[in-house]
């Protein structure tokens, strides 16, 4: 059975986004970017909410075009309308099964893209498996809570812990259900 991979950026104060959702001080580039682009090559389709998917378009994401064509992504929204050529696919209804079924068939790890109140309502029904976090050495004040306004207790296990040269730190956590 195949994890939930949240794998995320997250600033000291656990925000993923400043206010009006400014990723802009966040890292582009450089050895932490290019850790998680070869964690990326490695998961084998992508889950995320409406928010996240409608985020990309701010950066050239079209309309129903898969913002990672080497994964299948699976969005999560019960009012997303995209055009019906669609590289992606709309989940609606039964999600909870379609991430069972997921956990079953795919032959890597999922990744869940993006977070906030998606990633918080996953979280508090216990299906992220793993959290990764690349903590970026900045202070954003406000904005979206890593798992948005969903509050969940859980026990975590800190599994790997790597700092980089420019004050970023991954950490990976494996979550006790």
């Amino acid at each position: 059975m195949q994890s939930i991979i949240y794998d995320v950026a997250v600033s000291i104060d656990y925000l993923i986004a400043g206010p009006n959702e400014d990723i802009t001080q966040f890292a582009h580039e450089g050895p932490v970017v290019e850790d998680y682009g070869q964690r990326l090559s490695t998961y084998s389709c992508a889950i995320m909410g409406r928010k996240t998917y409608e985020f990309g378009y701010r950066y050239g994401l079209e309309p129903g075009q898969n913002p990672y064509p080497h994964l299948k992504t699976y969005i999560f929204s019960q009012t997303l309308d995209l055009p019906a050529d669609r590289e992606v696919q709309i989940v609606r209804d039964n999600q909870r099964a379609l991430l069972q079924e997921l956990r079953q068939i795919q032959d890597g790890p999922i990744y869940l893209c993006g977070g906030g109140a998606f990633a918080g309502a996953l979280m508090a029904d216990n299906e992220i498996d793993i959290i990764r976090l690349k903590r970026a050495p900045i202070l954003l004040g406000e904005g979206i809570k890593l798992f948005g306004e969903i509050s969940c207790s859980t026990k975590i296990l800190c599994t790997e812990t790597k700092a980089y040269d420019d004050g970023y730190l991954y950490q990976e956590f494996r979550v006790r259900h």
